[in-house]
């Protein structure tokens, strides 16, 4: 007796006793199969469901960020009163992107910004497995002259601080604010974060992302943080410089329709700041992303030397962020992970790498200063357990750290920095408030503070 079934054929024995047997058999084996397929069907929408590029969470935080940029904020999810500015970040980068456009160094060298919106389709690993091939393996000591990569138990030795990208200096910061004096406005476009900025195209070419908004609290954010960027000697900013809107006059005469249809108010200063191409997504190091994060000298030890240059960064950034309180940046993935439990694995906001250099480039920092400090009550948690997590410090910038709380004349030396690099804008844009003032003495002493604690732990471990 012969059976057929599809391209198979089965032939049955004759006797019953060896049917019957035969007939369990095949009835096992089918049993077996529809159980396997079950665990197949189940075991794969769960694998595809909580792959990174297939959250749900990201879905929804790409159509905020498209929302946001035509005028509407879709959302899907409750959000808290008074935060819209951490739930949709200004800008996400994707090298992919960069790599497709053919983006890259201008021709000399000089980084410039670069915004995209489609981190979502770009292979997440990819991305944060890309920053650790610089610089190359033989920048570093190893064996016996990997102990110089820390001095006295918590800075940051001569060995990493040589290989440290060296960012903006400040001859390229007096060049773009003379150049954004000097030069007329041919173009504007879309771009740049928020709603109403927009990527300035200047008469040779050159590129700034200009940041308008009704408020002045944001405009002082922003410029007042790249001063005291300056002061601490952190030169990770972009160069920015203030400008003033004017459609009659001849710097901006030739966009005037464009001023009208951007919406933008006569007479208002704005930021301007230099737009930086080759940028890819900056990742939180995987010692900050852990609930117990801690960036100390036992977490440094042993770690691949060529991460040390990232590290090194991220211990001034996470000073640099505590002290102005931005909650556009790392603070914004703390708060969300209320919603998603990996946003720490996702890109850190408003941050992004120079994909040559490798410097890390701090972005868009206008909740600095006023606006942060007006929610310290509610998010002073979230920067606090980033500065209480880092107890390896660059030398340079605990030292100026020091000297700002010694002389306790960071306020005169912002407006003093005010009024030389500024001159016209005296009257459009107040100088920073004595309240954001005292706040930003009390952040230096707790910075100062924990350095000292840090140098008791280890200086003699």
């Amino acid at each position: 007796m012969k059976v057929e079934a599809g391209s198979f054929s089965i032939s049955l024995p004759s006797t019953p006793l060896q049917a019957r047997s035969s007939r369990v058999t095949c009835v096992v084996a089918a049993t077996l199969a529809f159980l396997l397929g079950v665990a197949v069907g189940m075991t794969l929408p769960i694998v595809l469901v909580h792959s990174p590029l297939s959250s749900s969470f990201q879905v929804d935080f790409d159509r905020q960020e498209a929302a946001r940029d035509t005028g509407s904020f879709v959302q899907p999810m409750k959000e808290p009163e008074g935060v819209q500015s951490l739930i949709a970040p200004e800008h996400t980068w994707s090298p992919y992107i960069a790599s497709k456009l053919g983006i890259g160094n201008d021709s000399s060298g000089i980084p410039s910004l670069r915004t995209s919106n489609d981190v979502s389709a770009v292979d997440q690993n990819a991305l944060r497995s890309e920053w650790k091939r610089m610089p190359s393996e033989n920048d570093f000591p190893n064996g016996e002259e990997a102990a110089a990569l820390l001095i006295e138990g918590v800075y940051w030795g001569d060995s990493v601080e040589e290989k440290l990208p060296p960012g903006f200096s400040d001859s390229e910061v007096d060049e773009w604010r003379k150049f954004t004096r000097q030069h007329a406005v041919v173009r504007l476009e879309e771009g740049c974060g928020r709603m109403q900025n927009r990527l300035v195209i200047f008469e040779n070419g050159t590129k700034s992302c200009c940041r308008y908004r009704q408020n002045y609290d944001q405009i002082q954010g922003e410029i007042f943080s790249f001063y005291l960027s300056r002061l601490l000697g952190l030169t990770n900013v972009p160069p920015s410089a203030l400008g003033v809107v004017k459609a009659a006059d001849w710097q901006w005469s030739n966009v005037g329709s464009q001023l009208a249809l951007a919406q933008w108010t006569e007479e208002r200063p704005v930021v301007l700041t230099r737009f930086i191409e080759g940028l890819v997504p900056a990742f939180i190091p995987a010692s900050l992303r852990e609930a117990k994060r801690r960036l100390h000298p036992v977490n440094v030890e042993g770690q691949d030397p060529r991460d040390m240059t990232e590290l090194a960064q991220w211990s001034d950034l996470v000073i640099f962020d505590y002290l102005t309180a931005n909650l556009d940046r790392v603070v914004n993935n703390l708060y969300n992970m209320q919603w998603n439990p990996k946003m720490m694995e996702a890109p850190a906001h408003n941050l992004a790498r120079h994909q040559k250099s490798g410097l890390l480039v701090f972005l868009d920092n206008e909740s600095g200063l006023l606006h942060g400090y007006r929610l310290l009550d509610k998010y002073e948690t979230f920067h606090s357990s980033l500065l209480k997590a880092v107890c390896v410090f660059r030398r340079s910038t605990a030292e100026r750290v020091r000297q700002l709380v010694l002389r306790r004349d960071v306020g005169d030396r912002l407006r003093k920095m005010f009024r030389r690099y500024e001159p016209d804008l005296q009257d459009y844009l107040p100088p920073i408030p004595d309240k954001s003032i005292k706040i930003l003495n009390e952040r230096l002493q707790n910075v100062h503070k924990q350095i000292a604690k840090c140098e008791k732990w280890y200086r003699n471990s």
